[in-house]
């Protein structure tokens, strides 16, 4: 076998704009099937090239000819899918945040361990070149001593009534929605864990979600972090390293798509300004790396053991914006 057939489980936004069309771009991937709750699966089908249309779930994780599933349904259905998914025999990509909880993270995990399936949570991000070149120059001593991580992902939410985004039942929330991205970025770049968390958050009146996030964590490496997520601000989805003789910032460090694919890492020192760019297609690049692990049956990039820590740090998150209090980990 040298492609892997997907099916995608939802007519999603970002199946249809974002991870359908990578697919296709990838070397080593077809959609084969979609499926979704209802007659509209067909329209989205025919419109996407796939050959194969379900009107339920159920059906699609029955097919034989279908190798690996994409998972972008609402937060509080992952864990429900994943599990079916596993108990079929089938890899699973799954949308971030993994799950809810920690708790059930675990779960997932165990589940997709058992039935002897590969299983990514989908942080796309991570596998644009520009993070490995933020590595680079952090080791290189050019920056000096870091001393302070930032991040900011935050958008202006619009048309608010009846979004997913916004019902908590569901997994709704600007922390699980974008902030996700900033706490897995900081653990990633800092190759460190937080070991205590202080979180202020802004509430919506009618739904309890939060619409932005503040929060200030403390590293195992001594390194503090502020991190802000927010439906409330403008769009940015960005962060930055400072040392004590430079800074590195990267303004487009989640979504380098809305730039053309092109990430840039901005470097400050002695004064001066060097800004680098570099190209990459996270979605087709996610493709193709979690397809290429099934091929060749090794660890994707992002582990199960480090979705599920990225969901303790988040459980911690969401506990010090509840009591006010400092949270260890």
């Amino acid at each position: 076998m040298d492609k892997i057939r997907w099916g995608i489980l939802s007519t999603a936004h970002i199946a249809r704009t974002q991870l359908i069309p990578a697919i296709w771009r990838a070397d080593n991937a077809e959609v084969v099937a979609i499926a979704s709750r209802g007659s509209k699966v067909h329209e989205v089908a025919a419109e996407l090239q796939i050959a194969k249309a379900y009107e339920s779930y159920e059906e699609l994780l029955n097919d034989a000819e279908i190798d690996a599933v994409y998972i972008p349904l609402p937060n509080h259905l992952h864990k429900e899918w994943v599990l079916k998914a596993a108990q079929k025999g089938k890899h699973v990509l799954c949308e971030k945040p993994i799950a809810l909880t920690a708790q059930e993270a675990e779960e997932i995990v165990q589940a997709c361990e058992e039935h002897g399936v590969k299983f990514m949570e989908a942080f796309m991000y991570q596998l644009h070149p520009q993070h490995q070149r933020v590595r680079e120059i952090m080791e290189s001593g050019e920056i000096g001593e870091i001393k302070l991580f930032k991040s900011s992902h935050s958008f202006f939410l619009q048309n608010r009534e009846g979004d997913i985004r916004m019902k908590k039942e569901m997994g709704g929330g600007a922390l699980y929605d974008v902030g996700c991205y900033s706490l897995h970025v900081l653990r990633t770049v800092l190759q460190s864990e937080p070991v205590q968390v202080r979180g202020v958050g802004q509430l919506d009146s009618k739904t309890a979600v939060d619409l932005s996030s503040f929060l200030y964590l403390e590293m195992e490496n001594g390194i503090p972090a502020v991190i802000d997520s927010s439906f409330d601000m403008v769009s940015r989805n960005e962060y930055e390293v400072v040392g004590t003789k430079g800074s590195i910032k990267v303004p487009y460090a989640f979504r380098p798509d809305v730039n053309g694919g092109i990430g840039k890492v901005v470097v400050k020192h002695n004064g001066m300004t060097r800004e680098e760019s570099i190209p990459g297609d996270i979605y087709r690049l996610e493709v193709e790396h979690f397809s290429q692990a099934i091929l060749n049956d090794h660890q994707p990039v992002q582990t199960g053991a480090s979705s599920i820590q990225n969901m303790r740090v988040i459980d911690a998150c969401y506990k010090a914006i509840q009591t006010g209090e400092i949270v260890t980990l």
